[in-house]
C-alpha cells in the first residue's frame, strides 16, 4: 500500500476522533474534518440564536486552537482576499471595519456575500444563520469597542500599536459561540462553533453540493473533484511548507512533456485533505522532531508500539505506564528467544524483554509499522525523504536487536534524578554526546546551525535500528572512542562517563557486526587481547589513586585519566609513567588493599603475551571496554563489601 493510501486508511480508522481536540502535553492537536483547518483565535464573540450580541472576550491562552471551515482558495490564502466561510479576521467579519480603520470594505462585502449563499442553501445550520443575522447588522467593531476588547486611538480609529495576545488589533481573528434557548439543542451540541460536529458536517455537504466537474484522482483512481491547492501547516501550525504544490503559471514545468498541469498530475480534493489531515494529526500526536526533519511512525492497527529512537529505559517506562496493572497484559508470556546478560544492573535487560513481549503478543500477521520522514529544503517546499514499511513482528525484533547488540550500562538524568540502565541510549542523546559541548552541567548541541546534526544522526542510524541490517557508521564509532579517550575535555565527570559508555556500546556492536565477536559488561578475566588488557591496567591504576583521595580531592582527576589520550596512542611507553606514578598511592593504602591491587596488576600482566605488551602501537576502541569492565567490576566489589559490613554490624 502506498504511503498516501496508508494515510487515508489511518484517517478512516480514526473517524471517531474527527473534530476532537486532544493534547500532547500542553500542545493541542486535532484530526480535522475535510474542508476545515485550524487557526489561532484571539477574540471570542458570543451571540444568541437570533443573532443578538451577548458578550465578547479574549480567548484563553490555553484554548486558542480553533477549527474553522475553509474554501479551497481561502485554505491556501497568503496575500489574497478570499474569505473563510464562517470565522475570519476583523476586516472580513466587521461591516463597520472601514469606519474604524483605513480599508475599502471589499473583504467584508466578499465575506457576507459568500456567507449569504451558505445561509440560503439547503445545508444551512442554525449557528451559521445566527452569525449571518448578527454580522449583517455591521456592528462588530462597535460592540468590541464597547466591551473594551478593541482600543481606539485619539482619532477614533483602531489603534495599530495595541496588540491582542501578540497580534495587532486590525488582524485579530474572531470565533463564535451561539447561545441557544432550546434546552434540547443546548444539551446535544456544544455552543462553540469550532466544536460542533453537526455544523462541520453541514459545511462538508454544502461544499460537496457545489462540486461540478470531476476527474480521475491519480492517487486513488476514483472520480472526484480535483484540487491543485493543497494543505500547509503539516509539521506544526506555523509551517508554510507544502508537500504537494505547483505554482508555475507559464507551464514551464510541463513544457515538452505535457500541455497543461492537468495532464501531469491530478489529486482529488477530498483524497488530498484526508491524507494531509491524517498526516498532521499523527505528526502532532506522536511525531519526533530532529531540527527541521520530522519523523513519524505508527502501527497499521493503531496499537501502541515502542519508539525506535528512544533509549531502553524510556521504552520500559512507557510500557509500564501504559500496560502494567492491566489484566490483559501477562508479562510472563514468552515471546523473545534471545537473552541479554543483565550483569547486576539496576534496570535489567529482563524488563526490556518483558516490555517487548507485552507489545508483541497483541499484534497479528497483518500488522505493519509505517515510517515517514519529511524535511524542507526551502520554507515553501516539504520533501518526503524516508518512506518505509515493516512487519510489526520484524520491527520489534529489530528494536530488540539494536538494544541487545549495543547493550551496556548507561546513565541519564531525568528531573534531577540519576537513572542507570542496561541497554542503549536514544538517538538524540547520541547526537548530543557525539557533537555537543558542555553547557550548564550537561552535554548538548546548543548552536542553531549545529542542530542540523540531529537530523543527520537520525537518518544515518535509522537503517541500523529500523531495518536492523546496517552496521553503525564507523566514523561514529571512531568519534566516540576519540572523545572517550580525552576525559580532560570535560569539566563534569558524569559527562565524560556518558561518552565512555556510548563508545563501549558502539565498539561492542561494531565488533559483533564486523567480526562476529561477543562482548559484555561482565569482566572477562581470561581475555588476552592486548587492547582489552591495557584498558584493564588503566582502570586499576585509576582506582588505586582514587582510593587515596579525601573529600576535598573529589574534583581532582587521576594520573590515569590525565594520560589517557596519550596512553591510547602509545600504551607501552605511557604505562611506564603511569605505573611509576601510582606507587606512592599504593603505599598509602592499608596492607590488605595494597596486596589486592598489586596481585590484580600482576594477574593482568600475566595474561599479556610479551610481544603484545611491548607493542607501542595505537590501541583500538576495545581498550575502553576493558577499562569500563574492570572499573565496573571493582565498583561492584566495593558495594558488596560495604553491604557485607553493614549486615555484620546489624
Amino acid at each position: 500500500m502506498s504511503w498516501i493510501n496508508e494515510l487515508i486508511d489511518l484517517y478512516e480508522k480514526n473517524s471517531d476522533k474527527i473534530g476532537v481536540i486532544e493534547y500532547r502535553g500542553d500542545i493541542p492537536y486535532v484530526l480535522l474534518p475535510t474542508f476545515h483547518t485550524t487557526v489561532t483565535a484571539q477574540i471570542t464573540v458570543t451571540i444568541d440564536q437570533d443573532g443578538n450580541f451577548v458578550r465578547a472576550e479574549q480567548v484563553d491562552q490555553n484554548d486558542k486552537l480553533t477549527i474553522i471551515p475553509v474554501t479551497e482558495k481561502s485554505g491556501s490564502r497568503t496575500a489574497g482576499k478570499e474569505p473563510h466561510p464562517l470565522c475570519d479576521n476583523l476586516r472580513y467579519l466587521a461591516g463597520d471595519y472601514k469606519k474604524y480603520y483605513k480599508d475599502d470594505g471589499v473583504c467584508s462585502k466578499l465575506y457576507i456575500s459568500q456567507l449569504e449563499k451558505w445561509v440560503e442553501s439547503d445545508y444551512c445550520h442554525e449557528k451559521v444563520r445566527a452569525v449571518y443575522e448578527y454580522l449583517k447588522k455591521s456592528t462588530l467593531i462597535q460592540d468590541l469597542v464597547a466591551h473594551k476588547i478593541i482600543k481606539l486611538n485619539e482619532e477614533n480609529q483602531i489603534d495599530e500599536k495595541e496588540n491582542i495576545q501578540g497580534i495587532p488589533q486590525p488582524k485579530a481573528f474572531v470565533r463564535f459561540i451561539i447561545r441557544s434557548f432550546d434546552e434540547k439543542i443546548y444539551q446535544e451540541t456544544p455552543d462553540e462553533c469550532w466544536k460542533d460536529r453537526t455544523l462541520q458536517e453541514c459545511y462538508i455537504e454544502y461544499v460537496r453540493s457545489q462540486e461540478k466537474e470531476k476527474g480521475i484522482c491519480y492517487l486513488t483512481g476514483n472520480m472526484e473533484s480535483i484540487s491543485y491547492l493543497h494543505s500547509k501547516k503539516i509539521r506544526n501550525e506555523g509551517d508554510g511548507a507544502k508537500l504537494i504544490s505547483a505554482n508555475d503559471s507559464q507551464n514551464f514545468t510541463y513544457r515538452g512533456r505535457f500541455t497543461s498541469k492537468e495532464e501531469a498530475f491530478a489529486v482529488g480534493n477530498e483524497t488530498s485533505q484526508k491524507a494531509h489531515n491524517a498526516l498532521k494529526w499523527i505528526i502532532r500526536k506522536q511525531g519526533t522532531f530532529f531540527d527541521t526533519m520530522t519523523i513519524v511512525t505508527w502501527e497499521s492497527n493503531q496499537l501502541s508500539m515502542p519508539k525506535w529512537e528512544r533509549d531502553t529505559e524510556a521504552i520500559v517506562s512507557e510500557y509500564e505506564r501504559e500496560h502494567v496493572g492491566n489484566a490483559e497484559d501477562d508479562w510472563e508470556d514468552d515471546w523473545s528467544t534471545g537473552e541479554i546478560v543483565s550483569d547486576g544492573n539496576p534496570i535489567t535487560a529482563d524488563k526490556f524483554y518483558k516490555a517487548l513481549r507485552g507489545y508483541g503478543k497483541k499484534i497479528d500477521n497483518t500488522s505493519n509499522m509505517i515510517l515517514l520522514a519529511f524535511d524542507a529544503a526551502t520554507p515553501g517546499r516539504l520533501a518526503l525523504i524516508e518512506n518505509q514499511e515493516l512487519n510489526s513482528v520484524r520491527y520489534l525484533k529489530n528494536i530488540e536487536k539494536w538494544h541487545n547488540d549495543c547493550n551496556w550500562i548507561h546513565t541519564k538524568w531525568k528531573d534531577g534524578e540519576r537513572i542507570q540502565f542496561a541497554g542503549m541510549v536514544g538517538v538524540k542523546d547520541i547526537a548530543d554526546i557525539l557533537y555537543g559541548i558542555e553547557n550548564k552541567g550537561t552535554v548538548s548541541i546548543v548552536d542553531a546551525n549545529g542542530k542540523k546534526l540531529y537530523a543527520q544522526v537520525a537518518q544515518r542510524l535509522l537503517p541500523c535500528i529500523w531495518n536492523g541490517t546496517r552496521v553503525v557508521p564507523y566514523d561514529y564509532v571512531m568519534l566516540a572512542v576519540s572523545k572517550a579517550s580525552n576525559p580532560l575535555a570535560y569539566k563534569e565527570r558524569r559527562n565524560w562517563e556518558r561518552v565512555l559508555t556510548l563508545a563501549c556500546s558502539f565498539v561492542k556492536k561494531d565488533k559483533k557486526d564486523r567480526y562476529k565477536e561477543e562482548w559484555n559488561v561482565a569482566l572477562d578475566k581470561k581475555e588476552t587481547d592486548r587492547n582489552y588488557l591495557y584498558g584493564r591496567l588503566l582502570a586499576v591504576a585509576d582506582r588505586i589513586e582514587y582510593l587515596t583521595y579525601d573529600e576535598k580531592d573529589n574534583g581532582r582527576i587521576t594520573n590515569a585519566k590525565r594520560y589517557m589520550n596519550t596512553f591510547s596512542q602509545r600504551p607501552y611507553e605511557t604505562w611506564k609513567m603511569i605505573e611509576e606514578n601510582i606507587q606512592p598511592y599504593l603505599n598509602k593504602l592499608d596492607i590488605v588493599k595494597r596486596k589486592f591491587y598489586e596481585n590484580l596488576l600482576h594477574e593482568i600482566d600475566e595474561l599479556f603475551d610479551k610481544s603484545t605488551f611491548t607493542d607501542n602501537s595505537r590501541l583500538e576502541g576495545l581498550y575502553l571496554l576493558g577499562f569500563h569492565n574492570q572499573a565496573y567490576d571493582l565498583k561492584l566489589k566495593k558495594e558488596k563489601s560495604e553491604e557485607k559490613e553493614e549486615s555484620s554490624e546489624e
